[in-house]
């Protein structure tokens, strides 16, 4: 009898919907001008009409978006609002996590998206949103012929415990590990988590000290857009009246992968980083598909 029950509970428990990768990223500006002008000139990306409360600025990656609102307090070094990542089934979702103890907010719609939404806090506070998968392409505009690049392909952002959020997105979400290495072969600084349905990644940034000044946070709280060639990026990006200068500048990371940082007006990172490796990676191996253009 005790073995039928647990059958039938393990019938009723609702299924994890497909996880198939970010959706959008929102951060905070004290410039909004001049972030217009980074995300638009230089990047080349269409700015499109703000659909989130509070939200003066979004921007197209291909069928994503980073958005942007007036800093709530300027002092603040964190510039990070919330991330945002696409499911199948938004209500099967919320249900799915309920049942796993995950406190969720009410399902939203999303005005001028037709689609439905809610939110969490993942276990060290970050805000992270669920978004109805779009079941057509958007009557928007996305695509544009001097985009630097229209796939984002991670987030990332400061952790300080990762079992405890690993628990959170690998043993309830079913992100599952991609790549992890850091500055020396024997401490892992960086955590690619992968999500279950797609090949966009949550990097888990490790090791930071308690406090961080605004351009720490800046630099592990980011978003990276995925190029071919990072020559024909950089070139691209000089047409569009950038030169390279300081810690903007090409550079071969630890994964093997060649990339390009770029910072907005508040020291948040913008990496441009090649869809695949070119040379074998330090400390661990790929685990996952590559994502592509």
């Amino acid at each position: 009898m005790f073995l039928f029950a647990a059958a039938a509970s393990g019938q009723s428990a609702p299924k994890r919907p497909k996880i198939t990768g970010i959706d959008h990223v929102d951060f905070y500006t004290t410039s909004a001008e001049a972030n217009t002008h980074l995300y638009t000139t230089v990047l080349g990306l269409n700015s499109v009409l703000p659909v989130e409360a509070g939200q003066t600025e979004r921007y197209m990656i291909g069928k994503q978006w980073v958005g942007y609102s007036p800093a709530p307090d300027p002092s603040a070094t964190d510039r990070m609002d919330h991330a945002a990542f696409a499911t199948g089934d938004v209500t099967a979702l919320r249900a799915y996590l309920a049942a796993n103890a995950v406190k969720v907010s009410d399902l939203s719609k999303i005005p001028g998206t037709g689609r439905t939404s809610f939110r969490v806090q993942d276990p060290e506070g970050h805000t992270i949103e669920f978004v109805e998968q779009a079941k057509t392409r958007s009557r928007v505009q996305v695509d544009s012929t001097q985009a630097i690049s229209r796939h984002m392909i991670h987030v990332g952002f400061i952790v300080r415990d990762r079992s405890a959020e690993d628990h959170f997105y690998k043993d309830i979400l079913g992100f599952h590990l991609y790549w992890q290495g850091g500055m020396h072969e024997d401490r892992n600084d960086w955590v690619a988590m992968q999500v279950p349905d797609g090949t966009d990644w949550l990097e888990y940034m490790l090791n930071i000290k308690p406090n961080p000044d605004q351009h720490t946070a800046g630099v592990m709280n980011h978003i990276s857009l995925g190029v071919k060639d990072i020559k024909e990026a950089q070139a691209m990006l000089e047409s569009h009246g950038w030169k390279e200068h300081g810690n903007e500048h090409a550079q071969m990371g630890r994964d093997g992968k060649w990339q390009l940082n770029i910072y907005d007006p508040d020291f948040t990172r913008i990496e441009l980083m090649e869809f695949k490796p070119t040379q074998k990676p330090c400390c661990s191996e790929f685990t996952g598909q590559h994502p592509t253009k």
